[in-house]
């Protein structure tokens, strides 16, 4: 019989080490990769595609299964509708890491801001399931909208969907299991199902991987500190025409145009922001630069980073990584 790594799902075999599913013995419950990631913090590249994820998203539409449609507060997607371009079933959105967002932002606020896009779900919900935020909320959601026992998570890597089935098998079940978590990309790869209770069967799946993320262009070291670890400290500047700012070696934004304004950087404490005068600093000018006209009240969203709420109409020239994603949106906050 077919035994499957209950860490992140994939086909358990004893015969070749350097091949996905690997264990030195079957009788194990987990692959090597996922033991060394859990002991030893190690990570393996994985060799799946997201042609292969996205068959299994489309699978989900042969049931009537009640989807959890799970994604990070801090890097919403530009398109947080895409979604639906894969599965058709009843969705609740799950807007999780609230808690690396400032207390003063209202959970009503961050919904209505969701409702405005128009989008068709049938609920949202706002947690934190590395903080045990609003589960009972999330569980009391699921149980209006359950159409059988089993319950798909689906979204992104690294928006905490194994952190929030972690957390539900803690609170509400006997279950000694847990899914292998990490800070960096494709960690689940393939469906697992978990038995809460009598009556609700959660099914990781695997996590979308966004290739504008800027994850998967830095190493280990600075991948720990774009993640924040603490609740967000938003970091104010005053910026004129001439200056700019840098964000952790990582992407610079110059002020071309506009009158003086305020930029409010949302990004990981860990990161190190300072404002430069734009002509005689040379940090990063060898990236790609984007320019952009900055409407009122509007953020710049750097894909895996965070994002940078300015007040007032302005240009700007954005330099990032050349396969990193940025994008303009209304401001969030």
């Amino acid at each position: 019989m077919d035994k499957y790594c209950k860490g992140c799902g994939i086909l358990l075999q004893d015969e070749n080490a350097l091949q996905e599913g690997y264990t030195t013995s079957l009788e194990n419950d987990i692959c090597q990769r996922c033991f060394r990631m859990k002991n030893y913090g190690e990570f393996q590249v994985s060799t799946k595609n997201n042609e292969e994820y996205i068959e299994i998203l489309k699978s989900i539409n042969e049931t009537k299964d009640l989807v959890l449609y799970i994604v990070d507060l801090l890097n919403l997607d530009q398109d947080i509708h895409f979604i639906r371009e894969y599965i058709h079933n009843k969705i609740v959105l799950v807007l999780n890491k609230r808690d690396t967002l400032p207390k003063s932002i209202k959970e009503e606020k961050l919904k209505q801001y969701i409702k405005n896009m128009d989008v068709d779900f049938e609920d949202i919900v706002v947690i934190s399931a590395e903080k045990n935020e609003n589960i009972d909320v999330l569980l009391n959601t699921i149980k209006k909208y359950q159409t059988s026992k089993r319950v798909y998570v689906v979204g992104h890597t690294n928006v905490g969907k194994s952190s929030l089935i972690n957390t539900l098998i803690k609170n509400y079940s006997d279950n000694t299991n847990s899914l292998t978590i990490s800070p960096l990309p494709s960690t689940t790869l393939n469906k697992i199902e978990i038995d809460l209770n009598d009556t609700l069967t959660l099914i990781d799946t695997p996590g979308l991987v966004d290739r504008e993320n800027i994850v998967h262009y830095i190493d280990l070291s600075l991948l720990k500190k774009i993640h924040p670890k603490s609740r967000i400290k938003p970091k104010v500047y005053q910026i004129k025409k001439g200056q700019c700012i840098v964000i952790g070696n990582l992407a610079r934004i110059d002020y071309v145009e506009g009158e003086r304004n305020s930029f409010v950087v949302y990004v990981s404490n860990s990161l190190k922001v300072k404002r430069y005068n734009a002509t005689r600093c040379k940090l990063l000018k060898d990236l790609a630069k984007t320019n952009y006209e900055v409407g009122y009240q509007e953020d710049i969203v750097i894909n895996g980073l965070g994002f940078i709420k300015i007040t007032e109409k302005a240009k700007v020239d954005v330099y990032v990584d050349k396969n990193v994603g940025t994008y303009i949106r209304k401001s969030m906050i």
